[in-house]
């Protein structure tokens, strides 16, 4: 199939799991004329499953970290002067409970470099991957108007890149805000769910969660974050009016709470599970880095010890280890019938469900990652 007249393609952070997923999905469908993926991070380290190999392929990548100014314009220079249509900016720190200089530094510098290239090169849509955690926490889903009150670092930063992007003069720009992304080969929100739901059932123990069972823990399949990326930029470059900057929420239809997840647990394990009362739940809330450390002192070793058993000597992404952050009484409630209703956009994953749960495990099975 010809690519011709297709847009040319610059993924930013194009190792990470979204940026790998976009990729992918782009070869894939055969949507791009071109299609590079830039990362500070080489594939051979990034723990690519094979299906990956060709769209993350070596002639498709380039090293560099792009929050440095003088990688500019290597990373923006194609043959022949002609720049790229689509930028999708899917790089920036994403751990947890860092220190402020560490987002400011791998996130929002980040975001700010490429966003201006892109202005100064007048591509014709630049993607801000954001959060949901930038939303002022309530049970009730957030719409994008709604008030603004992130409640980590992480999230704080990346609302300041959504915010001086806005001001970069001609930037074609539009933010997506994402829930808990989920899929094979996680390494994040569900993957800690899961290797200590393992753990707890090597041991025959019951898994309990702090805070109540309706706190809300959004999520979205990674095959419909990626589609509606790609959506919404062929939706964007159709608009006649791009400012105000279009921000989206992206997020499925099952409202995730920490009860839906808890009965998947049980029901993939076959573990007993529960929810703390409100006395020690209250007493977390006051003493959280020493019930932290006690959660991941119960599990961190036991994991350990179930990889050995089961010969897995490689290091891999999956980790029992808690953030502080993600153990927050924090609602991630968000409401996502904007973007649908603008684009025409429909979810294939409505919901997380058992089966969802299950082809994560097997695909870190396929990989020799699950003990």
């Amino acid at each position: 199939m010809s690519t011709e007249g297709k847009p040319a393609v610059l993924i930013i952070g194009g190792l990470g799991y979204i940026g790998r997923n976009l990729a992918k999905y782009i070869h894939d469908s055969n949507l791009a004329s071109e299609i590079r993926l830039v990362d500070k991070h080489l594939p051979e380290l990034a723990w690519l499953a094979p299906e990956f190999k060709e769209a993350c392929s070596r002639e498709r990548f380039m090293q560099a970290d792009a929050s440095q100014e003088r990688s500019l314009a290597r990373i923006f220079d194609r043959e022949g002067g002609k720049e790229f249509d689509f930028v999708f900016n899917c790089g920036g720190e994403t751990r947890f409970s860092q220190d402020d200089k560490v987002y400011e530094l791998r996130s929002h510098a980040l975001s700010m470099a490429v966003g201006r290239e892109a202005a100064k090169r007048k591509v014709q849509c630049f993607q801000e991957l954001s959060t949901g955690m930038v939303y002022k926490p309530e049970s009730a889903p957030r719409k994008e108007m709604d008030k603004l009150k992130p409640w980590n670092n992480q999230a704080k930063w990346k609302l300041k890149a959504e915010e001086d992007l806005a001001k970069v003069d001609g930037l074609n720009l539009m933010i997506m805000r994402i829930a808990h992304v989920y899929g094979p080969y996680t390494g994040k929100f569900l993957s800690t769910a899961l290797c200590m739901a393992r753990v707890y059932q090597s041991k025959g123990k019951e898994m309990r969660w702090l805070w109540k069972e309706d706190l809300r823990t959004n999520t979205v399949h990674i095959d419909d974050v990626v589609r509606a990326l790609w959506t919404g930029a062929e939706w964007y470059v159709k608009q006649a009016k791009k400012t105000p900057a279009p921000i989206y929420n992206i997020v499925d239809h099952g409202n995730t709470s920490q009860g839906v997840v808890a009965k998947i647990m049980h029901d993939v394990f076959n573990i007993e599970t529960g929810f703390h009362g409100t006395l020690i739940s209250a007493f977390a809330r006051l003493n959280m880095d020493h019930v932290v450390d006690e959660v991941n002192d119960e599990t961190l070793d036991p994991w350990a010890e179930l990889q050995n058993a089961a010969g897995i000597s490689q290091s891999t992404p999956l980790s029992p280890f808690m953030e502080k952050e993600l153990l927050k009484d924090t609602d991630l409630s968000m409401d996502g019938s904007a973007f649908e209703k603008d684009t025409g956009f429909k979810y294939t994953h409505e919901k997380l469900t058992k089966k969802g749960v299950e082809e994560v495990i097997e695909s870190y099975k396929r990989q020799g990652w699950w003990p």
